[in-house]
């Protein structure tokens, strides 16, 4: 198998041309960019440097890469990391079993021309990085909840995303046709090394401002009504100050706001929180300390 060589990769121009593009076309497939969002986007695009996106569960990290997928018109391929994952499931691994019905099929051959022909590209499975690393059209790689995996994969993460090769030792070194845009994610369970991090460029996602919020809640569920979604917002910020154990993200306003929809509720009186706390708060005890502590008269006045 020929492959380019290392460091050879074919440049890629930048698929945004401002930061203003960048807002512009992410909400044209439905994701409204923050300016701090939307800069740090488009300086991840100019520079060719992986992104690095942290913050809380729900707030739109995920959705970030597939609406930078969406808009660039790439393929998005997704590396969904977990305890465990290794370069096997990471990177490639052979497919053993079609190799061994090869072996016994041609059990007159030498070794060595069985050798050759196992570990070749017939026999290759492909996972997300190498699949991005050879993908001959515009991607986008997401490395998801990098900070689940464990910190030995940090290691061929650091290979990848410096050179954006990798190598196979049977077939050489395969170096990327056109550098993926990549977004790795963290919801900052565990502290990643500083080199993974010095590789990237750094966004950190928090709960977006009212305003935004508000914006995104009417896009996504635009048959709510404006004043419901102004008070479903102001109702979620209180019970982000209550000190939960797990606050509320944009995806549970959202799932609220569908809720609300659903039920036909016209207003947030005390009886419809109540009864629909369950979607946007997911332990026992906060739904106790917010039925005690959210005073809506002073919140919805």
């Amino acid at each position: 198998m020929s492959t380019p060589p290392s460091g050879q990769d074919t440049p890629v121009a930048p698929a945004f041309s401002s930061v203003d593009d960048v807002v512009t076309r992410l909400a044209e497939v439905g994701y409204l960019a923050s300016d701090a969002v939307a800069t740090t986007v488009f300086l991840a695009d100019q520079l060719g440097k992986p992104l690095l996106v942290e913050g809380p569960a729900g707030v739109g990290k995920t959705e970030l890469s597939r609406a930078v997928a969406a808009a660039t018109g790439a393929e998005l391929i997704r590396l969904q990391c977990y305890e465990g994952v290794d370069e096997a499931r990471a990177l490639y691994e052979w497919n053993h079993a079609k190799q061994l019905l090869r072996i016994t099929a041609g059990r007159e051959e030498s070794w060595d021309e069985a050798r050759s022909d196992i570990f070749s590209e017939e026999f290759l499975l492909p996972r997300p990085l190498l699949r991005a690393i050879r993908n001959d059209g515009p991607t986008v790689l997401l490395i998801d909840e990098t900070d689940k995996a464990d910190v030995e994969i940090e290691g061929l993460l650091l290979e990848v995303l410096g050179d954006f090769q990798v190598t196979v030792p049977e077939l050489g070194t395969i170096t990327a046709v056109h550098r993926p845009f990549v977004v790795l994610t963290s919801n900052a369970t565990r502290e990643l090394s500083e080199a993974l991090r010095r590789r990237c460029l750094f966004l950190h996602v928090d709960f977006p401002e009212s305003d935004l919020e508000e914006r995104i809640v009417r896009l996504k569920v635009p048959e709510l009504d404006e004043a419901l979604a102004t008070s479903l917002v102001r109702v979620v910020e209180a019970l982000r100050n209550l000190g939960l154990r797990k606050a509320p993200s944009i995806a549970e306003s959202i799932d609220w706001a569908r809720t609300l929809v659903a039920l036909g509720a016209t207003t947030l009186d005390a009886q419809v929180v109540s009864d629909s706390l369950g979607v946007i708060l997911k332990h026992t005890d906060d739904i106790a300390k917010a039925r005690t502590k959210l005073d809506l008269p002073s919140i919805l006045v």
